[in-house]
């Protein structure tokens, strides 16, 4: 579908009926689009379980989310750091234990163009181990409880995607040699970008009922851009942020609730607001780079994957 399928406003959550029964588990939730999209669940009555880092921060948001709706509204939060395994192991098996089934796995969380580079404690370049590595794992071990309800797996991309390499680099995964804040980061986001494509082409091989979708935010008011990033990046994103040019964050919200709610979209597609340069304008089908579709670089970034995550696919 693109925007025009929706209208000339392109996808909006007027779109939704009820949402009651149904569960979104979102990481990343208690800010920015993150924050939003689970506003615009829970206005509809569904249920959802933010994974977060930083619980405070998930506190204040249940408290301002139940003053808002009630304090019935059914949102909770578990603990939850993507540059920590051991952390996104933790909090699987929680939502395995304590979620009775997911209708959509939103892949919402990211850091973007942090200055200097940084590693996880895991040891791997923080972008990609945040963005990529921490997803790819937690997708793993939910899988079976999305598959359980013919689920949704939304991985929330970036236009970013297209603007590094066009390539994994598989010599130097951490680049020691060549780290660049803005490049690595959109290496970051062309592996979960890779790896959402290839798990469908693998989904649809075991002949599983799971669907994948990719979004992305646009060019939205959200806390990406933070004291992690460069100073000029910051200067720059601040006076763009008070332009016409970038929408709010609840607007770039509307393509991840859409990949999770939306009836008959496509999945080998590409979904974000389809305005000049992407940036804002009605929410629709926008252009696949062919680069993102190589299925001989995402296999073998899958492998990657699987050893540096020290996990296995079952199918």
């Amino acid at each position: 579908m693109n925007a025009k399928e929706f209208g000339k406003r392109g996808w909006t959550p007027e779109r939704l009926g009820s949402l009651n029964g149904k569960t979104y588990v979102i990481t990343g939730a208690n800010t920015g689009a993150g924050f939003e999209a689970t506003k615009i669940l829970l206005s509809k009555g569904a249920e959802v379980i933010m994974l977060n880092r930083n619980e405070k921060k998930s506190n204040q948001a249940i408290a301002d989310l139940q003053e808002e709706f009630g304090a019935n509204t059914k949102v909770s939060f578990i603990q939850m750091d993507l540059a920590t395994l051991d952390s996104v192991r933790n909090a699987a098996q929680k939502v395995t234990n304590t979620v009775p089934k997911i209708d959509a796995l939103i892949c919402n969380a990211a850091v973007a163009q942090v200055a200097k580079q940084a590693f996880t404690s895991d040891g791997f370049e923080s972008q990609l181990g945040i963005n990529h590595y921490g997803h790819f794992l937690l997708i793993n071990l939910l899988f079976d409880k999305v598959e359980q309800s013919n689920g949704r797996i939304v991985i929330v991309g970036s236009e970013g995607y297209k603007m590094g390499l066009k390539t994994i680099q598989f010599e130097d995964m951490n680049w020691d040699k060549n780290y660049h804040p803005n490049k690595t980061y959109c290496h970051s986001k062309l592996a979960q970008i890779m790896f959402a494509y290839e798990l469908q082409h693998r989904i649809k091989k075991a002949n599983k009922e799971v669907k994948v979708y990719v979004c992305h935010p646009g060019a939205s008011k959200t806390s990406l851009i933070n004291k992690d990033t460069p100073f000029m990046t910051r200067v720059t994103w601040s006076i763009l942020s008070a332009s016409p040019m970038v929408q709010s964050a609840e607007k770039g919200a509307y393509p991840e609730v859409m990949c999770a709610t939306e009836n008959n979209l496509k999945q080998q597609a590409y979904y974000g607001p389809t305005g000049r340069m992407y940036w804002g304008g009605p929410v629709g089908e926008c252009k696949l780079e062919a680069f993102a579709l190589d299925r001989a670089v995402a296999g073998k970034l899958w492998n990657v994957s699987e050893k540096e995550t020290n996990c296995q696919w079952n199918f």
